[in-house]
């Protein structure tokens, strides 16, 4: 596995649709200020990918804002399939608990085969969440208290990228992801 491959093939999702259709308004500032750590793990079983998650959650709890506001953990060699993933998100959940984390960082999820309960699994406001590899997105309270002043505003946030996604089109969503693999 190319480690670097993954991370470039991450950036580039991240650009072209998380940014480039707003689909999180907090994202490009982040991004743009490198501050988000990109931690490629060679894991390929649930167990070692939950020791991995604990020492991600400890290392960003306790490292500085100003350096590291976000990360990702991509695991590409587990969870492939997206029922398994979504099991393993309650492990995570219960993991942060222990850690005594809850209210300091939230784990947020992204998975190539990202579905929402009660869509068709190729509607195309799951792209909302499907992303190149599975990952898990560690995200700090703090960071999200700062830029959310308005929580009516946050709510309405994925209301508005189906509107955006479903204006789209799955077709041009896909163009859109593929034109890297071009250049």
């Amino acid at each position: 596995m190319d480690k670097q491959e993954v991370i470039d093939r991450t950036r580039h999702w991240i650009s072209a649709l998380v940014i480039g259709l707003n689909l999180c308004p907090f994202a490009q500032r982040v991004f743009q200020g490198e501050k988000i750590r990109y931690i490629v793990t060679e894991c390929e079983d649930e167990n070692s990918l939950l020791r991995d998650l604990a020492g991600e959650l400890k290392a960003l709890a306790s490292g500085p804002i100003e350096i590291v506001e976000t990360t990702l953990l991509i695991h590409p060699l587990v969870l492939a399939n997206f029922l398994d993933y979504v099991e393993f998100l309650g492990r995570g959940e219960k993991l942060l608990g222990d850690l005594g984390l809850r209210g300091v960082i939230q784990l947020a999820s992204f998975h190539p085969d990202y579905y929402f309960a009660d869509t068709d699994p190729e509607a195309v406001e799951n792209y909302t969440n499907r992303s190149p590899y599975p990952m898990l997105h560690l995200l700090r309270e703090e960071s999200i208290s700062r830029v959310a002043d308005d929580p009516d505003e946050l709510l309405a946030i994925p209301q508005r990228n189906i509107e955006t996604l479903r204006r789209l089109g799955r077709a041009k969503i896909v163009e859109m992801l593929a034109r890297r693999e071009e250049s």
